[in-house]
């Protein structure tokens, strides 16, 4: 395995760490903020989602760390790698909150295909292997949020 196939997957893996820690923030932020007549039902579905999306992080880091390489090591160097937008507002509509979610989690699995894609270059089947599972759990996000709305 060359030098340049490792780099891009401790790229990619770090990538999907940054955007996981994204997501969880933006998700807690919408568990908090969210109001109207579907109050209790997407407060609970953003937290549960929360926390499966929190859970991910420490994995994600371990399969860095198991690659020889460091992760991110502070908010700034988080906020640098995400693909995922911030939203500070607190006042968004539900519906708003979901299709963001719908989206930001769309971009998180085309980055874990993107990562399950470089950790079979690299071979690294490990990590090749666990993600078909986090991409269960995303898909499963996308699918539950869509039917919110639907």
């Amino acid at each position: 395995m060359g030098d340049n196939v490792k780099t891009a997957h401790i790229a990619n893996l770090n990538g999907l760490l940054a955007d996981a820690f994204a997501l969880y923030i933006k998700t807690k932020n919408f568990h908090w903020h969210v109001r109207g007549p579907q109050f209790r039902d997407l407060h609970l579905l953003f937290d549960e989602q929360a926390a499966e999306i929190f859970a991910l992080t420490d994995l994600i880091a371990e399969r860095v760390r198991k690659n020889g390489a460091t992760t991110h090591t502070s908010l700034g160097s988080l906020n640098a790698d995400t693909r995922i937008k911030p939203q500070d507002r607190a006042d968004l509509a539900p519906e708003a909150m979901i299709g963001e979610l719908v989206a930001d989690n769309r971009t998180f699995l085309a980055q874990l295909r993107a990562t399950k894609d470089s950790a079979g270059e690299a071979g690294d089947n490990a990590t090749d292997g666990i993600i078909d599972d986090w991409t269960d759990q995303c898909e499963q996000r996308i699918w539950f949020l869509s039917q919110t709305i639907a």
